[in-house]
């Protein structure tokens, strides 16, 4: 029973550069990094040639309030909360092939060479226009420096680039009652200022056409793109008036009035996810190694982000690679919503959700990416609580899949001393296994996690309904040999559910890989499914997951 892999073909898994301005949320981890994780450790099980990057954006305005709030530097608050998210993939298993920072001398220089690539294409122009000063502060404020009513759908906090509740992108003159975030009481001045703006009107006919061609993207991705283009682009400003940021490039940064100017945060930032990848092969010794993901027309490139970022990369990102000339255009964005907690976006800003270190704390890695895939917000808004989480890890996780191990592995040993007969896999089980394998991977391949964990769990479910109705416990007093035979197929079983969800729950699935005898890892033995030959004798099992206490009444 052995499922072959598809080619080889180059898989570039992007993931949305947060903020290092304070710890990540539930939010980030459902919306973005968990999915990503999921999707690239099949994609390499399934013998995919994948690489996987992103980093820590610390140019944002968030970095630079927070800094200043604690009297410190933009730097020291990058660099605090940057090994704090390292500790974050190391410790829930999300495996970067490189997660870097936009602080480093290689992302400066990409920055610095793309920006004169778009100049040198006629994509950039420049031109003056009127900033808003704060006259307490003494500075030009860059956009994400206001804030102000949302014109559009009056969400009171809208910031001067975009509003993250209706998604759409903003200047700050289209704010309502703008106000500086530095100074809230201050009167804030229009004066005149010059910036570099991307020449989006020529790129817009070009950029329909395109989306209008990705009829695999997640419905309201495309749904939102297509409208936002349709309606017409308008150029936007490339560059900021700040001094914590990439700065331009030497020939125009030493010129008179553009000392204190930087490359805008939003345009430097979705370049990391090339400057990331050629840091990668620098770092490989091999500084082209690159160009197999970005210039490769069989590559394909998955951005994962949440939706407020869906104009960025479906719309701005990819005018760039089209100014640029030199690179394929994304495959997939499959943005998700927004996973809530207590009625409101989870929110950094807004100190709104539970923190992945409170997460870390109180659960397990592997019940945690249980939890966030299987509520994930694929399609919609979902709701994260502490109750919910405790009733899918105990009803579902520990009542479902942990127990099907347990007392499977546990009844041999009680009744076979551990040992796996010689056996032919039931042929019911078999057709269970193919059928929920075939669908498995056409949602994972479709970048539908959620889906694809329903369908495991559901073999699961299978695999104790059939243990119950073929009762081994007793069948062993009638017919041993029917017995094992029984067990046998129950234990491949196990061995197929446990590569099955290998993505989902990659701690587990290990131990359970090592509790069935196997001496090698489950991603050298890739993504096929096959018995677990007889003769062999496997250890005294353990709970691969713990039932979790409800909470006390009091708590919320």
């Amino acid at each position: 029973m052995t499922f072959p892999s598809t080619p080889s073909r180059p898989i570039l898994v992007c993931t949305a550069w947060p903020y290092v301005n304070g710890s990540l949320h539930v939010g980030h981890l459902a919306g973005v990094y968990v999915p990503a994780d999921v999707f690239a450790r099949y994609q390499r099980l399934r013998g995919n040639d994948v690489l996987m990057v992103s980093g820590s954006d610390a140019h944002g305005t968030p970095v630079t309030l927070r800094a200043e709030q604690e009297g410190t530097t933009p730097r020291e608050v990058a660099e605090r909360f940057h090994q704090e998210f390292l500790g974050y993939w190391q410790a829930l298993g999300v495996r970067y092939d490189l997660y870097t920072s936009t602080m480093t001398d290689n992302h400066r220089d990409v920055s610095q060479a793309e920006f004169r690539l778009l100049l040198r294409n006629g994509a950039l122009f420049r031109e003056r226009s009127v900033g808003f000063y704060d006259p307490v502060a003494q500075r030009f404020l860059p956009d994400t420096y206001i804030e102000g009513e949302c014109p559009h759908c009056h969400y009171p906090r809208a910031r001067g680039n975009q509003c993250e509740n209706c998604g759409k992108l903003l200047e700050p003159d289209d704010l309502i009652g703008p106000r500086s975030r530095l100074s809230p009481d201050a009167v804030l001045e229009k004066r005149q200022t010059e910036h570099y703006y991307i020449d989006l009107p020529q790129y817009e006919e070009r950029l329909l056409g395109w989306v209008r061609q990705q009829r695999h993207w997640r419905p309201n991705v495309l749904r939102f793109t297509e409208n936002f283009i349709s309606g017409g682009l308008q150029p936007r400003a490339v560059t900021r008036d700040l001094l914590w940021g990439v700065p331009l490039p030497d020939e125009i940064q030493h010129q008179p009035g553009w000392e204190s100017k930087r490359i805008y945060v939003w345009i430097e930032a979705v370049t990391g996810y090339l400057s990331a990848s050629i840091e990668w092969a620098k770092a490989r010794g091999e500084p082209d190694a690159w160009q197999r993901w970005w210039q490769n027309a069989e590559a394909r490139q998955y951005y994962f982000i949440g939706k407020d970022n869906i104009p960025f990369h479906t719309v701005i990102w990819p005018a760039i690679l089209l100014a640029r000339g030199d690179t394929i255009l994304p495959y997939d964005v499959p943005a998700n919503e927004y996973m809530n907690v207590g009625g409101q976006k989870a929110s950094k800003s807004a100190g709104v959700g539970t923190t992945v270190p409170q997460l870390l704390d109180a659960y397990d890695p592997d019940a945690i990416r249980f939890y966030l895939i299987s509520n994930a917000p694929e399609g919609a808004d979902t709701s994260f609580s502490h109750e919910d989480f405790i009733r899918r890890n105990n009803d579902e996780l520990v009542a479902a899949w942990g127990n099907l191990v347990h007392r499977t592995l546990t009844f041999l040993q009680r009744g076979f001393g551990g040992d796996v007969a010689v056996h032919t896999t039931d042929p019911e089980v078999a057709a269970a296994i193919a059928s929920a394998a075939e669908k498995i991977e056409a949602a994972l391949d479709g970048v539908h996690p959620r889906e694809a964990l329903r369908e495991a769990m559901a073999l699961a479910r299978f695999g104790n309904e059939w243990f119950d109705r073929r009762a081994p416990w007793r069948l062993v007093k009638e017919d041993r040999a029917a017995s094992e035979a029984v067990m046998g197929t129950l234990v491949d079983l196990l061995n197929a559910l446990k590569l099955l969800l290998a993505p989902f729950l990659p701690h587990t699935s290990a131990r359970l890989h090592a509790l069935l005898g196997w001496e090698d890892s489950i991603e050298e033995r890739g993504w096929v499914i096959e018995a677990v030959p007889g003769g062999r004798r496997l250890p005294a099992p353990s709970p691969l997951f713990r039932k979790l206490d409800p909470l006390p009444a009091d708590e919320p």
